[in-house]
């Protein structure tokens, strides 16, 4: 099955900060989803992609969070600055990728402004979460395609093995 994975996930160094969230090397992971997530990786086909650098922001870059969460859409950076379009245009860029290779499910990274599928900060900087969507994850669950995060790696593997 083909599957887009947040590059940050795969240990790509593409965070705003510079870092990755790699799964197999965070020492917080057990071994058995750290083993999980290499099957995963193994068995099927992935797309390594970063819908915020994709989008033109830079490494590292201002951390941002969405202050506003309908449309229009608003994303600013911590100094106040508004990077929404570079957000919207990674967004768009993670949806035609998924279009041209036909890839129907993702595994993204949680709390993201752009990848977050179940909670995002809240856009006032003080690290509290609240539910909502990421932009990426909005547009791709708008179009059909199934969305999990690296918390639900049993769940993704679960609906692998039933869809393929």
């Amino acid at each position: 099955m083909k599957i887009l994975v947040s590059a940050c996930l795969l240990g790509e160094d593409v965070r705003y900060d510079g870092n990755n969230s790699s799964i197999a090397f965070n020492p917080k992971v057990s071994f058995s989803l750290k083993e999980l997530f290499m099957d995963i990786l193994c068995e099927n086909e992935i797309y390594s992609f970063c819908p915020e650098v994709s989008g033109g922001l830079p490494i590292p870059r201002i951390p941002a969070e969405i202050v506003k969460r309908d449309k229009p859409f608003i994303v600013q950076n911590q100094n106040g600055e508004d990077v929404t379009i570079n957000f919207l245009l990674g967004a768009k860029k993670a949806l035609d990728l998924c279009k041209e290779e036909n890839i129907k499910v993702a595994l993204l990274k949680a709390n993201s402004p752009s990848c977050g599928n179940i909670k995002i900060y809240d856009g006032t900087f003080s690290k509290n979460l609240i539910d909502s969507e990421g932009l990426t994850a909005k547009l791709l669950k708008e179009n059909g395609i199934e969305i999990f995060n690296e918390n639900q790696l049993k769940e993704l593997q679960k609906y692998i093995k039933t869809n393929k």
